[in-house]
């Protein structure tokens, strides 16, 4: 016999908390309260059938409610922990979502705050940190690690024994040469094939993946913008 349900609350009323929301809705464990935002265009709002509670400031009127944090991207997630635990807020009211459609094999490991989705393939030995976000149909192959606040967006493959760093952002279909590390806050675009080591914070993308020309590419956009 299953104990009862525990309540849950998203912060960041985002496509992702959307998603989050429909893997618990297909399982017993939550039961889901509402979602927390700071965006005064979500006030009093319902998505998806739940009802935007206030920003992320009301989490103080919801002291037995776990929380899981659905900002899409790593750094923003960390920031909004970060004022959580300002308010008060521990460890412990983190929540854990995986989609009951995923195996998590023995010797595995997810994290407090992760959220990890539908079709997801983990094979043996892998880490999922805390507040990482695994998207759909995304495959861990061995002993790949994924560190706090990482995101590996749908479809993402990883070879064995990869380390994508804290923060580090993998973008749709990319995939990662085994043994290859992501720096911290890298972020990898989407559809590039990764065949060495990405510095930390750098953004590449491509096949084979190379750093963009980020002051090129704005300079372009720029001239656009203006007729040129």
């Amino acid at each position: 016999m299953t104990g009862p349900s525990r309540e849950l609350i998203f912060v960041a009323a985002s496509g992702l908390a959307r998603e989050a929301l429909s893997a618990i809705r297909a399982q017993d464990a939550f039961t889901a309260v509402g979602f927390l935002d700071d965006s005064a265009s979500l006030a009093g709002a319902t998505v998806d059938g739940l009802p935007v509670l206030g920003p992320t400031s009301a989490i103080v009127k919801f002291p037995a409610a776990q929380i899981v944090v659905c900002a899409g991207r790593g750094v923003v997630r960390e920031q909004i922990v970060d004022r959580l635990t300002a308010l008060g807020v521990s460890q412990e009211r983190y929540a854990t979502l995986i989609d009951p459609t995923v195996n998590i094999p023995p010797g595995c490991e997810v994290g407090a705050g992760a959220i990890v989705l539908g079709g997801v393939r983990l094979t043996t030995a892998v880490s999922i940190g805390r507040h990482a976000v695994v998207m759909p149909n995304v495959t861990l192959t061995h002993d790949c690690v994924l560190e706090d606040f990482a995101t590996a967006c749908a479809g993402v493959t990883l070879g064995g024994n990869v380390l994508i760093q804290r923060g580090a952002y993998l973008g749709m279909n990319a995939s990662v040469r085994q043994g290859t590390v992501v720096g911290a806050a890298a972020t990898l675009g989407m559809g590039s094939a990764l065949l060495g080591d990405l510095p930390a914070g750098q953004t590449w993308a491509g096949v084979p993946a190379r750093p963009l020309d980020l002051p090129g590419i704005e300079t372009k956009k720029l001239h656009l913008e203006r007729g040129r």
